[in-house]
């Protein structure tokens, strides 16, 4: 992709292109076996090696080192914490602490994104890795994300802590639709898919409040892979972050207001919401870590007393 004299971090909007916060959380004491932390902890090294070998292929030899790749590393953090997840799932077959309707809500961000992200050009990376790289990692966070819907929904249904996980979701998504009908920008020229690439930003944020419910309506217990999950998650975010930050000058919309551009603040405003949700559980993440290594059971109080 040719670049301008400027170096836009974002690729122009004017042509078509034909070329995934969660957490699960496990109260049950039989989960906590030293075998089972154990498994855990070798899979969460070798999903570490695997991306970051990855992600350093991406980076180094794909995007050529260019700035705007870490927009790519973001999405690829989010798929790996979609596997992590997984993982927790598998080796316990059980989906207890699993949001259904969390990861409801991140299978439709995740559509939402790619239904710009596949063919247009808006809202990717301008090295590269927007060509390809970008929607692969995506697509495979939907297939996770899916997969994983249809386990906890179907087959491991028993273990499904449905009552607890109780927060409409419904009223959030509409809420995220029709902000985003607002505050959209018009990287794609196009307000439908504007539209719907910013209804994904909010609904991807906001996925993480029925997960924080149900965590509160279980005692605010975080096992070691659902916690490495949600840490991969912030990460991704504050990836995405500052990339939007670095890239904020190059981010256009119709204003309502002459001279104020509120898609800019729109989206870092969001992500700046996302990391006040998670706040309080990247202090605790990060103590237990020091304290336990990557096999840390994380309790977060503050998320105990919403109840």
């Amino acid at each position: 992709q040719a670049s301008s004299a400027s170096s836009p971090l974002f690729v122009k909007a004017s042509s078509a292109r034909t070329s995934a916060v969660l957490l699960g959380m496990t109260p049950t004491a039989t989960s906590h076996a030293p075998s089972t932390a154990k498994s855990d902890d070798g899979q969460v090294w070798v999903a570490y090696a695997v991306f970051l070998g990855l992600a350093g292929a991406v980076y180094h030899l794909l995007a050529g080192g260019e700035f705007s790749a870490i927009m790519t590393l973001s999405v690829m953090l989010q798929c790996l914490a979609m596997l992590i997840l997984c993982l927790q799932a598998w080796n316990r077959r059980s989906v207890e602490g699993i949001s259904a309707r969390a990861l409801a809500m991140e299978a439709v961000a995740l559509c939402c994104r790619l239904s710009s992200t596949l063919w247009l050009n808006g809202y990717l990376p301008a090295d590269a890795s927007g060509d390809w790289a970008f929607q692969a990692a995506d697509v495979c966070s939907l297939v996770l994300v899916t997969g994983l819907l249809v386990f906890v929904l179907l087959h491991a249904r028993s273990t499904y802590q449905e009552a607890e996980d109780s927060m409409p979701v419904v009223p959030m998504l509409l809420a995220s639709f029709l902000l985003a009908a607002l505050l959209h920008g018009d990287m794609n020229n196009r307000p439908l898919f504007d539209t719907l690439w910013m209804t994904a930003l909010f609904a991807g944020v906001l996925a993480v409040l029925p997960q924080l419910w149900l965590v509160a309506q279980t005692g605010g217990r975080i096992e070691p892979l659902a916690a490495h999950s949600v840490a991969m998650m912030a990460l991704s975010r504050v990836l995405s972050g500052v990339f939007m930050w670095h890239a904020r000058f190059d981010i256009t919309c119709g204003p309502w207001i002459a001279g104020y551009n509120h898609a800019v603040w729109a989206i870092l405003g969001a992500h700046l919401a996302h990391m006040l949700l998670l706040g309080d559980f990247a202090y605790y993440y990060a103590r237990g870590i020091a304290n336990s290594g990557l096999a840390a059971i994380v309790e977060v109080p503050s998320l105990d007393m919403i109840v």
